[in-house]
């Protein structure tokens, strides 16, 4: 299946370890030029090279080309490519909607799970991370474009389920994590993000010790140059750095 028209020209595909030196080199460059826009240093944003879709040989050449902490929106493709690619010093980050018979997997080997939005996978989680004797970092997602088909909390539901986290001893909360609206509407988006930075200032108001860090994961390929205007301190990344997929964003949100 080929990709949407003009993606392959706006996100060409990396194939050698250059190319995808050259693609992370680019993305580097225009989240700095973002933050510095507003006040910010460069080096408060992190990258997560997101290789959803992308076949083990290419995430290969990625982690070769010198990534080490990948994002997987599907558990069960996360599972494949961890076993795949477990001669190579690379960590995964959860970033999908989660499953409660699918917490033992995540639990099993994730570095982080991005995707944090009822306490029945809290619970699932912590179950399985108390077996296996691990800690996991979380972010709690919530939907902050008030749209029907995307995952995670609605932000009024916020304060309540962050008080509810310190019972699952396992979760270290490490902030947020949001999806913007699917629009070329930039201020739609810019809204998006700027609702989950103002949420995340009121926890560190009402309950500092909930929030964690208060990092705030938001922003794609498509957007994440205004996330990191509103104060994103992760951007997930897949596209603009492995090249266009052959289905846009809106196939893959919500997973499923």
């Amino acid at each position: 299946m080929e990709a949407p028209a003009g993606a392959e020209d706006r996100y060409p595909t990396a194939f050698t370890v250059e190319d995808f030196q050259h693609n992370v080199a680019s993305v580097h460059a225009r989240i700095a030029a973002a933050a510095l826009r507003v006040g910010r240093a460069p080096e408060e944003v992190t990258l997560l090279p997101v290789s959803k879709t992308v076949p083990t040989d290419r995430v290969r050449v990625a982690i070769e080309s010198g990534l080490r902490l990948l994002g997987e929106n599907k558990v069960q493709e996360a599972v494949r490519k961890h076993g795949e690619t477990a001669d190579l010093d690379v960590a995964w980050s959860i970033i999908g909607h989660l499953q409660t018979n699918k917490a033992r997997d995540v639990a099993a080997f994730a570095t982080e799970f991005q995707a944090l939005d009822r306490l029945r996978v809290a619970e699932a989680l912590d179950r399985r991370l108390r077996a296996a004797g691990r800690r996991l970092d979380v972010f709690v997602q919530v939907n902050t474009s008030a749209e029907d088909s995307k995952f995670g909390m609605p932000p009024e539901e916020l304060p309540a389920f962050l008080e509810a986290l310190p019972s699952y001893e396992t979760l270290r909360v490490r902030g947020l994590m949001t999806l913007a609206i699917l629009t070329p509407d930039d201020l739609r988006v810019r809204e998006c993000f700027a609702l989950l930075r103002t949420l995340r200032d009121q926890a560190r108001e009402d309950a500092p010790d909930l929030i964690g860090a208060g990092e705030l994961s938001m922003g794609m390929s498509g957007d994440y140059e205004i996330a990191v205007e509103e104060g994103a301190t992760c951007v997930r990344v897949g596209q603009a750095i492995f090249g266009a997929r052959a289905l846009p964003d809106s196939h893959y949100w919500p997973e499923g």
